[in-house]
């Protein structure tokens, strides 16, 4: 089993900056993708950004693409992202993830989520 703890959220202005981590624990070594999902006051939720822990390949949403960047630490199993130009369309709960397969399939465990919050 996995247990992901994801931190980070917070209130801003819209153009303003985040950075979310995610640190993972328990059996990390099964893991061969991390990301990061989000889902809107109105109930959508995206896939929005994912990184191979193999092969270092990241993936986005084009409605991130360009401002937000994930990154990971192996020594400390973490993976952040990296969040720039924040926008009121991007007021979610983002949750990190991960999967024991690859990062075209589904996620198999999840964090608790961290509430975003951007104001006009």
């Amino acid at each position: 089993h996995v247990n992901l703890v994801d931190t980070g959220g917070d209130s801003v202005s819209a153009g303003g900056s985040l950075r979310l981590s995610c640190t993972a624990s328990g059996a990390t070594h099964s893991l061969e993708c991390m990301g990061w999902s989000r889902q809107t006051p109105g109930g959508r939720r995206e896939r929005i950004a994912q990184i191979s822990t193999l092969s270092g390949i990241t993936t986005y949403a084009d409605s991130v693409k360009g401002r937000f960047t994930i990154s990971q630490d192996k020594a400390k199993n973490t993976v952040y992202l990296q969040m720039n130009n924040l926008k009121p369309d991007d007021t979610a709960m983002y949750y990190c993830a991960a999967a024991v397969g690859s990062c075209d399939g589904p996620y198999s465990y999840w964090g608790q989520g961290t509430q975003v919050t951007v104001s006009s």
